[in-house]
C-alpha cells in the first residue's frame, strides 16, 4: 500500500461508522499493512469492533465524537454511517482541523453539494457508491470527486476502496443516479432472479429445498463464470444455447418484446428517477 503512506499516526484516517461496510474496509486496510495506530474509529457499538479487531489500540476507538482528541488532524475521513445520520456526523467533525483532509463518503444518495453545503466549498470531497458485494470483497465502487481532490488523493481513495472490490472513477456526478440504478441496486435484481427461478422450479414439481439450492447455485456459479472466463455475457449465453434446445425455448420467452430486457430497463429508469429524488 505504498500510496497510502500519507496515512500515519500523525495524519491518521478517521472512520466514522464501522458496520458491515466499514468493517469490511477496515479489515482490508489492516491486512494490506495500514498501521493500527493510524486508524481512529467512531461508532456507538464498539464491542464487536473490539472483538474483531483486537489489534487496534483502545485509545483509538470512540463511542461518541466528543471523546475524540480535539487536536486530531485526519488526512482522510471515511464517512460510512447511514445517510440519515450524516448530518449530525458532519456537524460534529466541523470542530476538527479539516483544511488538509479528504472527506470520502460511501453513503448512498449524499451528493458532493450536500457535503460542501454542510462543511464548506473549500473541502476536498469524494463521493463513492459501493454495492453490497463489497462486504465480501466482491463489490464494485464508482467514485466522483470535486475539483479540490488531487491525483495523489484519488489514488489513495482508490487503494482504500479496492480492498472491497473494483473501483471506477467518473467525472460527471450526474451519472451517479444511473450508477445507483445499475450497480447500487443491481444485486437486488439478481437476488430476485434467483428467488423467481426457485419459485418456478417448485411450481414445476421440484421440492422447495432442492429448487432453492439449484437456483442459488446456478446464479452464483454463472456469476463466477462470467467473472473468471473473460467472455462477454452475450458470448457465454450463446455458448450454452443450442439451436432448438431447451435453453433456446426459454430464451425465446425472456428475449421477446415483452421479455426481461424491457422490464429491467423500466426498473432501472425508476431506480434512477428515485435516486435523483432522494439526492435532491
Amino acid at each position: 500500500m505504498s500510496n497510502i503512506s500519507v496515512i500515519s499516526s500523525k495524519q491518521p484516517l478517521l472512520l466514522i461508522g464501522c458496520g458491515k461496510m466499514g468493517s469490511a474496509m477496515l479489515a482490508g486496510w489492516l491486512k494490506k499493512g495500514l498501521s493500527k495506530d493510524a486508524v481512529y474509529i467512531v461508532d456507538p457499538y464498539l464491542k464487536p469492533i473490539k472483538d474483531n479487531f483486537s489489534q487496534l489500540p483502545s485509545g483509538n476507538l470512540f463511542e461518541t465524537f466528543d471523546l475524540i482528541p480535539a487536536t486530531l488532524t485526519p488526512s482522510f475521513v471515511v464517512m460510512a454511517v447511514k445517510p440519515q445520520m450524516m448530518g449530525e456526523a458532519l456537524e460534529t467533525i466541523k470542530t476538527f482541523d479539516l483544511s488538509k483532509t479528504v472527506i470520502l463518503s460511501v453513503a448512498a444518495g449524499k451528493t458532493i453539494h450536500y457535503f460542501e453545503d454542510h462543511l464548506s466549498q473549500d473541502h476536498a470531497i469524494v463521493r463513492a457508491m459501493p454495492n453490497t458485494p463489497a462486504a465480501i470483497g466482491k463489490g464494485i465502487t464508482v467514485c466522483v470527486a470535486n475539483s479540490l481532490v488531487n491525483d495523489e488523493q484519488k489514488a489513495v481513495c482508490s487503494t482504500l476502496l479496492e480492498t472491497v472490490g473494483n473501483v471506477e472513477w467518473i467525472e460527471d456526478e450526474g451519472m451517479m443516479d444511473a450508477v445507483t440504478a445499475l450497480s447500487g441496486s443491481g444485486p437486488a435484481y439478481v437476488f430476485y432472479m434467483a428467488e423467481a427461478m426457485a419459485a418456478a422450479g417448485e411450481a414445476l414439481g421440484l421440492p422447495k429445498e432442492l429448487s432453492d439450492k439449484l437456483a442459488h447455485q446456478t446464479v452464483s456459479g454463472a456469476g463466477a463464470l462470467l467473472e473468471e472466463s473473460g467472455e462477454s455475457p452475450s458470448k457465454l449465453r450463446e455458448n450454452v444455447t443450442s439451436r432448438g434446445g431447451t435453453t433456446a425455448a426459454a430464451l425465446d420467452v425472456l428475449m421477446s418484446d415483452q421479455g426481461i430486457a424491457k422490464s429491467i430497463r423500466r426498473a432501472m429508469q425508476e431506480a434512477k428517477a428515485r435516486s435523483k429524488e432522494l439526492a435532491g
